[in-house]
């Protein structure tokens, strides 16, 4: 099998996949200028990608967008179909992407009643024909699985052997139950145990912790505490490409060049298919290391597109040029 996961250097620092904001665009600039181990996909509908129209297809086709210099890149799927998982996980590797992760943590309900995220929890049975299937699909691709420690309840001692069982390359493990979402802080003890479970039923998964980690610091850490082979990060991403290089130097202008190349990426890959307000989610986060910022960040909200962005931008560094270079 051509997993790629064995051949890399523990611990494996990755990207956590999030809706509307790790696409292609931003995927782009933290590999450019901060890279971690793996780079994953936002989700992306199995079903969709099987049974809709042209064009339906043609717009989730664009959540599959990636670039070489993103490289090992997974893309991350969701379905409760096996024969769609199965079809998806074909296109995925005609796509020519690196693995696949099948996502059985999602909370969203609209997901849920899909039977798919968080919703595969309650029936074990048929996440491991999901996973079956995946893997027929994805011939000599690995395939993960990105989950929770329950559902109502922390089952990780029934839950996670059924997962293992089916044999995944990794199983991501968010370390909170899908009722307690993100409102309590991640329980990292029970990763630690995740790992003493894979090792008493001597499988070869590599086990990844998820929840409450900043940065590579922190991650690391939590490895030492726990054995987990890797960590992913998520929220400390915001506004921060720079995260994985774990730079303490970065400078402001560096950040707002990081910005405008990121929405002039955006606008590239996306306008036509996504809206600019969700580009706009990323300016505060991008600004709020930046010094006397707040009226830059309130003209940028009211930008439509990359060249508005640009004349902001520039203007604010020639202000600014001084201070911000002192």
């Amino acid at each position: 099998m051509k997993n790629f996961w064995k051949n890399l250097k523990k611990p494996i620092m990755v990207l956590a996949p999030m809706a509307d904001v790790t696409d292609v665009s931003f995927r782009y600039v933290i590999a450019k200028y901060g890279k971690p181990s793996v780079m994953w996909t936002e989700f992306v509908s199995a079903d969709g990608l099987v049974l809709a129209p042209e064009a339906g297809k043609q717009k989730l086709l664009k959540d599959l967008l990636y670039s070489e210099i993103e490289r090992p890149i997974v893309a991350q799927l969701f379905s409760s179909k096996p024969e769609n998982m199965e079809k998806a996980c074909k296109l995925v590797r005609e796509l020519g992407f690196d693995g696949v992760d099948i996502n059985m943590g999602c909370p969203d309900k609209s997901i849920e009643r899909q039977g798919c995220g968080s919703a595969m929890i309650k029936n074990p049975s048929l996440a491991k024909e999901v996973i079956a299937a995946a893997k027929r699909g994805a011939g000599d691709m690995p395939v993960s699985v990105k989950t929770r420690l329950g559902y109502n309840t922390d089952e990780l001692e029934a839950w996670l052997p059924i997962l293992l069982s089916a044999e995944p390359a990794v199983i991501t493990i968010h370390a909170r139950t899908r009722k307690e979402m993100s409102k309590v802080p991640a329980r990292w003890e029970r990763i630690k145990r995740a790992v003493e479970i894979r090792d008493e039923l001597k499988s070869e998964t590599l086990i990844f912790g998820n929840g409450d980690v900043e940065d590579v610091a922190a991650a690391r850490k939590k490895v030492e505490e726990t054995g987990a082979d890797g960590v992913m990060i998520g929220r400390g991403i915001f506004g921060n490409p720079f995260l994985f290089s774990e730079r303490a130097d970065v400078t402001p202008q560096e950040r707002l060049n990081a910005l405008l190349e990121h929405t002039k990426i955006y606008n590239e890959k996306l306008g036509g298919t996504k809206s600019f307000h969700i580009m706009k989610k990323h300016f505060k986060s991008y600004l709020k290391q930046i010094p006397d910022s707040k009226e830059l960040c309130a003209a940028l909200m009211n930008t439509e597109n990359a060249g508005e962005v640009e004349v902001l931008i520039n203007e604010f560094l020639k202000l600014n040029s001084k201070s911000l270079n002192s």
